[in-house]
Parts: C-alpha cells; structure tokens; sequence
C-alpha cells in the first residue's frame, strides 16, 4: 500500500492463518520503495486542489500499477522465495468524497492486473468500495484490524495511525473508529511551503522543535468545522492540502520554524481533544508520525495520564502496521469474511472486502471457517 503521504510503496510479506477463532500473523519481512521522482511529482499535482484529466488518470492507474507489481514480487521473492498465495493491494488513494459528512465514493488506483500479471498470484484490490455501498465511510478499515489485536487488554485502549490523516480507534462497546483530522499532511506542506519545495518532511521534527506555536494562527486552524464533527468522520488531503495553509497563512509574518511548530501542535491538539471523551489509558500509535520527536513531545504532553506507546512495543513495527492490516483483510475476504466494522464505519452490515483479480492459477478456492475470528495474535 502507499498512504496519503505518496511517498512510497510498502509490502508487508505475513504468514496468516486462523485456528479456531484466532488469526495468527507472522511479519515476515517489510520493504519499502520510493516511488520514482517523476512519478510523485506527477501524481501529486493531480491531487486536489489541482485540475487533472482522465488522460493523467489512466497513466497515473497504470504506472502505479506497475509499481506496485514491482513492490510485491521483489517482497515475494525476498521474503517467501517466490511461493506465496495471495496479494491484498490497497492502492494510492486519490480521492476520497466526502458530502456532508457522508462519503460518496473513495477512488484508488494502482491497476491490480499489473501485479496480477507479474506475480502470477490472485489480487484482491479495492477494499473500500463495499463498505461505501453498505452505508459507510469506506474508513478507517484497519479498525477491525485493531479490535481483533488489542482485545482483552486491559484499561482502555486506543490504536493510533499517523498518517497523511490520523485515524484512531477506540476500544469499547461499541468500538469507535475515525479520522481525527490531519497527521503529517499540513507538517509535509507547511515544509514544502517553507523550503521552496526543496523538503518534503520535518525530519527528526527539527523545523518544529526549534519553533514557537503562534497561538493566533493554532486558533484559525482549530476553528476547521472538521474537528466538530461527530463519528463515524473520514477526511483527506481534499480538505488538509497545501492550498488549505497558504489560504490560511494568508498575510501573515511568520518564521518558517514557527508554522511547522504550530501545525505540529495543531495534530497533537486535534488527536487529543478528539481522545479525550474516551479517557484513554493507552494509546498505541503507528505510522510515519511516530518517527517525528517533536510531535510525539507534543502528543503525549496533550494526552495527560494517558501512556503513549508505539506499536514496536506490542510486537508489530510501526512502519508495517498498516500494511500488515490490509494483509488481514484480504486474508480474510479470501476466507469469505466480512472486514469492515459497522460500529466504526457507519455501514449498515458487515461486508465482504475487496474485488478479487485472478492470478495465472485462476481464482483462489478456499472454504470460509466454521466461526468469524475474535482475535489476532502476533507470532515471533
């Protein structure tokens, strides 16, 4: 999969199988390749609030594909010497629309034939149609992912992912699962925005570490109606873009060093205050956020006694997490599973995910299990 930060593919290679009504995954290895220079440069100046064109669309579709075809077979070849069973394909998300609160449609691209074709294995792509079409926000889908990990512990739980978006799920009954609004995406842009395009991100947090949050710019940006907004909420780099901040920072004189502090602590703020009706003992974050100091400073400071944790601790690098997710929930569509959470989504039922591409050996055939799952464990 490649997140909203469209920097780069990752490829999870797990070993997943379920007995009884435990799923049991084994990471067996992760890589991660940039996407061509071109390519990124391409496919971000069609993403919102840029004009693209179907022309773009459909060589954005097909060189992605061919990218992502790349990403798997070199994982299928390193990792699992080049027997595997199944691919499960997130693709690049390129629009997410969202109408009043409600999602209309999620588009991601990255053609499966092309990974289909070069591993000769069945894909399963597409994972968010159906839950769209069942009611739902097609988002976060690694909610069950986190239900089925992290249930029985005790105190109250809480996954984090730090993505473009950050997106939480919150154990309970019912669960609670939705985007709390931007992670990296405005830290990225008010970077490029500062440096003239020459970084991409606040590496090590040092831009931000070394600023002052300006108060007055924070309370424009926490006054984004988004945060307001009740649950079951997606978002995306259609609202938390770069033309969103320059419209923001608008004639305003302001250090480089100061609007990456600020951004940075309007994350922190923004996951924080959406916690907080929960009373989290522990949160357990993953994603690219993780590796910025001076955002995950700010985000424990906000979250008062709750204990911030990565899931490195649990046994799951956070740089694999989301990857390993979509590597269960193909896992389990292949199982005819449902891998949605209505409680999370909003959907009206629990679905089945996912459009299934056959590899050279046809369509996979396997029986669905005599009981759903209720947990997931991570095997050494």
């Amino acid at each position: 999969m490649s997140g909203t930060s469209h920097d780069a593919i990752d490829a999870v290679a797990a070993d997943i199988d379920l007995r009884d009504t435990t799923i049991h995954v084994r990471v067996a290895g992760l890589l991660s390749r940039p996407y061509p220079g071109a390519l990124r440069r391409d496919l971000i100046a069609a993403l919102p609030p840029g004009a693209t064109d179907l022309a773009t669309v459909c060589r954005l579709d097909t060189l992605i594909g061919q990218e992502f075809a790349a990403a798997a077979a070199a994982a299928v070849d390193e990792f699992f010497r080049g027997a595997a069973d199944l691919v499960a394909s997130h693709g690049q998300t390129v629009y997410h629309w969202v109408e009043e609160g409600a999602v209309r449609g999620s588009l991601q691209i990255g053609r499966p034939a092309w990974i289909a074709e070069r591993t000769g294995l069945p894909v399963i792509s597409d994972f968010r149609s159906a839950d769209i079409a069942a009611g739902g926000q097609g988002a976060p889908l690694v909610a069950l992912f986190d239900l089925l990990w992290l249930a029985g512990r005790s105190g109250h739980s809480v996954a984090l992912n730090i993505g473009g978006i950050a997106n939480v799920t919150v154990l309970g009954d019912p669960p609670v699962a939705f985007d709390t609004g931007p992670g990296n995406a405005l830290i990225d842009a008010a970077v490029e925005l500062c440096t003239g395009g020459r970084d991409h991100v606040d590496r090590d947090g040092k831009l931000a570490a070394t600023g002052t949050v300006d108060p007055d710019l924070l309370d424009t940006l926490l006054d984004e109606p988004y945060y307001r907004a009740t649950s079951p909420k997606t978002t995306g780099k259609e609202l938390f873009h770069r033309g969103y901040l320059e419209r923001v920072l608008w004639k305003r004189a302001l250090g480089p060093s100061d609007i990456v502090a600020t951004v940075t602590e309007l994350t922190a703020r923004t996951i924080a205050d959406a916690l907080e009706p929960f009373a989290p003992t522990e949160v357990i974050a993953s994603g690219g956020g993780t590796h910025n100091p001076a955002l995950m400073k700010a985000l424990a400071a906000r979250l008062d006694t709750a204990r911030l944790r990565v899931s490195d601790d649990l046994g799951l690098p956070s740089a694999a997490k989301e990857a390993t997710a979509f590597a269960v929930l193909g896992f389990l569509a292949a199982h005819q599973l449902p891998g949605n959470q209505p409680a999370c989504t909003g959907a009206r039922r629990a679905t089945i995910l996912g459009s299934l591409t056959p590899g050279a050996a046809g369509f996979p055939s396997v029986a669905p299990p005599a009981a759903p799952p209720r947990h997931l464990t991570l095997d050494g």
